[in-house]
């Protein structure tokens, strides 16, 4: 499940901060890390926990004092996995959201995207694609010079903000 993810961080990260300058790529990316990486690892663990995106953002934080440019790229990850604890409805699961509050085990923990029902991820899957087209016709990525500096840059054309 990723569509998902990746296409409603994008339009989620647009509508809240409306800024073109935002790495757009790295919000998609961190909003499909946690199921790629801790599905690899056999269920929800520490990337499904508040903890981990709040550790992450405050490691961008203090790993980037003083490089201003470099800290607005890299803030997209952290907003993207907390983007993904929201899009997951991670706080339904306290166990894993509130980790290591309640206790170190992630014992039992399934990733919540494949434990839901085929006929709510197939309409979930839609949202993202929707989102994502939405994304391409409302940033006229189809254009290749446009469609070249968002997948160089991931920033979006500052001219087509209304």
């Amino acid at each position: 499940m990723f569509l998902w993810f990746a296409g409603l961080a994008f339009v989620l990260v647009w509508h809240v901060f409306r800024d073109t300058a935002i790495d757009y790529r790295l919000v998609m990316a961190g909003a499909v890390a946690p199921d790629v990486v801790d599905g690899l690892l056999g269920g929800a663990r520490v990337l499904h926990t508040l903890s981990f995106g709040v550790v992450l953002l405050l490691g961008v934080m203090l790993a980037t004092r003083g490089r201003r440019v470099l800290r607005r790229q890299l803030l997209a990850v952290p907003i993207g996995v907390l983007l993904h604890l929201v899009l997951d409805s991670m706080w339904a699961r306290t166990e894993v959201f509130w980790w290591p509050f309640f206790g170190w085990s992630f014992a039992g923990a399934g990733l919540p995207s494949a434990e839901r029902s085929v006929g709510l991820v197939v309409v979930q899957e839609a949202a993202g694609a929707v989102a994502l087209w939405w994304s391409v016709g409302r940033w006229r990525l189809t254009e290749p010079e446009r469609r070249r500096m968002f997948l160089r840059t991931g920033r979006l054309s500052r001219d087509l903000v209304a």
